[in-house]
């Protein structure tokens, strides 16, 4: 049964610009950037109908990604200035701004109806599960169908699920995972009902849901130990060759060399070229090239600045392929144990 149903579906997609999201939804996560304190004058103007309807997207809209989060404040004009991760969104945040902007009883008031209207994460029953009970939960349902169910679950759970299953069962839900788009909430609803009343048990969820796509996989895959990093992208190379060096390129993102040790960096800056580390550079946050500049003499730092303002105006798909040459020379350079990449909270450092 899940199988017809997984397998009618179009895919899902996480938002990646501002121009994905609603104006509400762009205000959610404004207002969770800002933090209680800073918005509350702000949404102390607001009507009780336009918190609520605040208040709800802040419940349903989740984690944030960071780059995203940026976006929208560049959108508004406001200069990120702090890296600190994920934000996270939920009822309980919602609840924390409402009670911080408005007297208690219209919070209490407003938070009763946005609950009442509110669900979580589809899926989320399986949290409470052990990662090996998940793994022989699903072992025996369709690839899709396993792939939907990851997209929906906390990385580091879906990792460890993902490790678990079979060679080749764990690529096929690899590639599904990355080519997800959309779907629609009628059809996570009927996928998530059928997997519960196997479990007997309760919390059904039917929000819209927007995961999927290759930087899931990623944050999964980052997750993982490396003989599963190794075996899954081996297992999406020979189902995809062109996927599996996206996933391998995001992987390493480029603004994340500022996690690498001083040693790692000079050694990366003496392989790329001057103009295509420039391009690379254009637009990224000063920190990111403070990093860099940092790890050149000063003369070279000088002309790589100089460099950068000579070129003007550069298309946004010409600097993401200069960033990816970059990413490209440092897995080579990991790959070759010339220096490591950290994972988690470890220090990436020279072999």
């Amino acid at each position: 049964m899940t199988e017809a149903v997984v397998l009618s579906m179009p895919g899902l997609s996480r938002p990646e610009s501002p121009a994905e999201l609603t104006p509400r939804q762009k205000a959610a996560v404004l207002v969770l950037q800002l933090g209680r304190e800073a918005c509350a004058p702000v949404l102390a103007e607001l009507s009780e109908r336009e918190l609520e309807l605040l208040s709800t997207e802040v419940a349903q809209i989740g984690d944030v990604d960071p780059a995203l989060a940026s976006a929208v404040l560049e959108e508004f004009a406001i200069t990120l200035t702090s890296d600190s991760g994920s934000l996270r969104g939920g009822m309980d945040a919602a609840r924390g701004f409402l009670h911080a902007s408005i007297p208690a009883d219209r919070a209490l008031a407003i938070s009763q109806r946005v609950s009442k209207n509110f669900v979580g994460a589809p899926f989320s029953f399986l949290q409470k599960l052990d990662a090996r009970q998940v793994v022989s939960f699903l072992s025996d349902e369709h690839p899709q169908t396993i792939a939907l169910v990851l997209a929906h679950l906390p990385a580091d759970l879906a990792s460890r699920v993902l490790a678990g299953l079979g060679h080749d069962l764990q690529a096929s839900v690899a590639h599904r995972i990355a080519v997800m788009d959309r779907t629609t909430p009628e059809v996570i609803k009927q996928v998530e009902e059928i997997l519960e009343r196997r479990l007997s048990s309760l919390g059904v969820a039917s929000t819209f849901s927007t995961v999927g796509g290759v930087r899931p996989l990623v944050e999964i895959i980052n997750r993982s130990d490396r003989s599963t990093e190794r075996m899954i992208l081996e297992g999406l190379e020979a189902i995809d060759p062109d996927l599996a060096e996206q996933v391998r390129t995001q992987m390493f993102r480029f603004e994340d060399i500022v996690l690498l040790d001083d040693r790692s960096i000079q050694l990366i800056l003496r392989q790329v070229q001057v103009n295509e580390l420039a391009t690379a550079l254009k637009g990224v946050p000063d920190h990111v090239k403070n990093k860099i500049m940092q790890n050149m003499s000063e003369r070279a730092a000088l002309s790589l600045a100089e460099e950068i303002d000579l070129l003007g105006p550069v298309r946004v798909h010409v600097v993401e392929e200069s960033q990816a040459g970059v990413v490209r020379v440092i897995r080579k350079l990991e790959e070759e144990g010339q220096i490591m990449i950290g994972r988690g909270d470890d220090d990436a450092f020279v072999a």
